[in-house]
């Protein structure tokens, strides 16, 4: 069945890093433009960064530009979805999810079919 696994997450210092990774399988995620999203307690999920199904194309939100890369693998048989994530802000904390396969507006999260369970990142002041 369509699985997508993400990993990374974790406790970090301001101004630190994390790579965050999403391991896609069960589906034609060769085909799908995938995203990260996030959502931080009590507030809306909200657009990360997104990338085309082939990678040339690369989307972010102003909040995490210059300091986020999302990038992709299609040569293997799992998909596998990254961000970097550098120059870490306390604002940053949230639980982060990755998606797949969005049916409209890449930055919507409404519009993407398929999730991952999410992993926390939690950047300390």
């Amino acid at each position: 069945q369509v699985q997508l696994v993400e990993s990374g997450g974790g406790l970090v210092q301001a101004g630190g890093s994390l790579r965050l990774s999403c391991a896609a399988s069960g589906g034609t995620f060769r085909s799908y433009a995938m995203g990260w999203f996030r959502q931080a307690p009590g507030k809306e999920r909200e657009f990360v960064a997104a990338i085309g199904w082939s990678g040339g194309r690369t989307y972010y939100a102003d909040s995490v530009k210059d300091r986020f890369t999302i990038s992709r693998d299609n040569a293997k048989n799992t998909v596998s979805l990254q961000l970097q994530m550098n120059s870490l802000k306390p604002e940053d904390t949230a639980v982060y999810y990755c998606a797949a396969d969005p049916r409209g507006d890449i930055t919507n999260y409404a519009d993407y079919a398929h999730w991952g369970q999410g992993t926390q990142v939690t950047v300390s002041s």
